[in-house]
This record gives structure tokens, sequence and C-alpha cells, in this order.
């Protein structure tokens, strides 16, 4: 048997890069909850209470791991891309999340709530206000998307005004990422 030094060379790099590739999502970060699936409907209590909507309007409980080392703080989002707005619909925006938060409660999301992190900032929503706005799509639609993501940042905290917009938050949120994870639940009625 006779080996090509280049293809030897060749064939041993894409095992260590398939390999190390192997190892970074295995060490990647995850986002679960024990109250929402992804690819499944979410339950009356993450359905907005208005706009013809009666559900619990209560945020889902949320658990996150494997976090990269430099992650400084994380930030938590649920958009819906599927919205007749043009630019998707923004149900809740947290950030300001310390390094050491690895999961938010039930309902963490209520504007009453005192459960989230010394320090988190929650941004205001397309309804209007700062706290978890649940599903309302319109009726007699598609079911639409709603996509739950945490975001690991690179920074301690963003400094950003008390009034900024759900798209400012995003961009800050994008700029800043070293690592995300994502859960996509759909609901229609």
């Amino acid at each position: 048997m006779r080996f090509d030094l280049p293809s030897l060379r060749h064939g041993l790099l894409a095992l260590t890069c398939a390999s190390l590739l192997g190892q970074a999502h295995a060490a990647g970060l995850t986002l679960s909850s024990p109250d929402i699936q992804s690819g499944h409907t979410l339950t009356a209590a993450q359905v907005y209470s208005g706009f013809g909507c009666t559900g619990g309007n209560a945020s889902p409980a949320l658990n996150w791991s494997g976090a990269p080392a430099g992650a400084k703080s994380f930030a938590v989002t649920v958009y819906d891309p599927d919205a007749p707005t043009g630019s998707g619909w923004w149900h809740w925006v947290v950030y300001n999340l310390p390094a050491d938060a690895h999961s938010l409660a039930a309902n963490a999301g209520a504007a009453s709530a005192s459960t989230l992190p010394a320090g988190a900032v929650t941004g205001r929503n397309d309804y209007g206000s700062r706290d978890f706005g649940g599903a309302c799509p319109p009726p007699n639609t598609k079911p639409h998307r709603y996509i739950f993501t945490v975001y690991a940042l690179k920074v301690d905290k963003l400094d950003l005004p008390a009034d900024a917009s759900p798209a400012l938050i995003g961009y800050n949120l994008l700029a800043n990422q070293i690592a995300s994870a994502k859960l996509v639940a759909k609901y229609g009625r």
C-alpha cells in the first residue's frame, strides 16, 4: 500500500477540523425551557391578553448553558418575524443579565416581576410596554413563529437610552454577541 503525503495531510487536516467543529458544537450555547419546546405550539400561558387574544401573557421559564468563556453578560429576546408589519414584532427584550445568570423563571417578564437579576433592563416591546407581550397573531392566518433567543455578549452591559427601540437594542446585541441560541415555537388562531 502506498501513501500519498499531500493526500494524507489533507485527510488529517479534514479530520482535525471535523473534530474541532464537533467539539465547538458540543460545547456551544444552548437554550431550553420546561414550558415550551422548539417546533411546538405555545400554550395559552404565553398568549397575549388583549387585541382579541385571551391568554396568560406569561413569559416561559428559560435555561441556558454552554456559554463561551468570554461571555460577560446575556440578553433574551422574543421576536415574531411573521407579523404583518414589514419589520416583524418584538415581544420581549431583556438585556444586561449578569454573566452568572443561566435562567429566567416563568413569568419573569411580568411588569410586576421581581425575579430578574439585579441590573437587568427590560426594553420596550412592540406593544409599547416594558414586559413580556405574548403571542397574538391576526386570526385566520398561518401560525406565526416566535423566536426565543439568548445572546452571550462580550460586554458587561449595553449602555442604551431608556427609550431605546427594540431595533436599536437588537443592533447592539448583534454587534456585541459572541454566541446565541434559539428556541422557535409557533402559534396561530
